[in-house]
């Protein structure tokens, strides 16, 4: 697989209390087409800040982007962004809208009018999810895991090149963590679109990511790279037993608990 998002001394600093506070020290790293990439870190690390950086929501303040070949300004341009779907930690649905027009509104948005065209994407990414028999629900009908499916279809309702994922499932309880887990990495394999997820979680990193990368304490930088070999019928079926998942969250568990050492510049 070509590189298809590639990130080179990304750096980020922010005002704060009458100082500057630098977040990300020189981000190197690139993703694969067809990949599914999980970022970790300590909470205050900048995950969440390098993540907006790539979705073009905040801008860099120095490195280099190349995405899908092009190269971007100091922020990703509008038409890249068309590119791009975008999962945040919270659903951010409009409470006042119904699921279906919930998901449409990046149709709207990117100006698509045709009525017939839209309902057909609309209702392609529900089914995605499991929710074609809720479109005509309104967000407080709706479960949290529920609610979170339906941004993941309004994220893929404009078939996007690339799905950006920041902590979706953060905010729920275990049992619906790990079905809406499930959902996602069916929804991957189905549709085989580019991934990018930022995760606390470790067992939700090496069950999604075929790679896992995990960043330094701020000023944060990529510290380590582990490739995780699992096929598709390996991470559904028996996962907790297969020796490679083990060994893999033992190596994972001790690197993330080495973040608390002092990082040498």
């Amino acid at each position: 697989m070509s590189d298809f998002y590639t990130l080179t001394g990304i750096k980020k600093s922010f005002e704060g209390k009458g100082e500057l506070i630098h977040v990300l020290d020189g981000i190197d790293l690139s993703i694969r087409e067809k990949e599914f990439v999980c970022i970790m870190g300590n909470s205050g690390c900048g995950k969440s800040t390098l993540i907006k950086i790539m979705e073009g929501i905040i801008p860099r303040d120095g490195g280099e982007i190349i995405f899908d070949g092009i190269s971007p300004g100091k922020q990703v341009s509008k038409e890249l962004q068309k590119k791009m779907g975008i999962v945040f930690q919270g659903d951010n649905l409009l409470e006042w809208l119904t699921v279906y027009k919930n998901v449409e509104l990046p149709l709207k948005v990117f100006g698509q009018k045709d009525k017939a065209e839209n309902k057909a994407k609309v209702m392609e990414a529900l089914e995605l999810v499991g929710l074609q028999n809720y479109w005509d629900c309104i967000p407080r009908e709706l479960s949290g895991g529920m609610r979170q499916r339906t941004s993941i279809a309004r994220a893929l309702v404009s078939d996007p090149d690339i799905l950006m994922l920041d902590q979706p499932f953060g905010a729920l309880d275990a049992i619906t963590r790990k079905t809406l887990n499930q959902e996602l990495l069916r929804i991957w394999h189905t549709t085989q679109k580019t991934c990018v997820m930022i995760t606390n979680n470790e067992n939700e990193a090496l069950y999604l990511g075929g790679r896992v990368l995990v960043m330094s304490n701020s000023p944060s930088r990529i510290v380590h790279e582990i490739e995780v070999p699992l096929t598709y019928e390996e991470r559904v079926n028996n996962l907790a037993l297969n020796p490679i998942y083990l060994k893999l969250r033992t190596e994972l568990a001790r690197i993330v608990r080495s973040l608390d050492t002092p990082r040498q510049n």
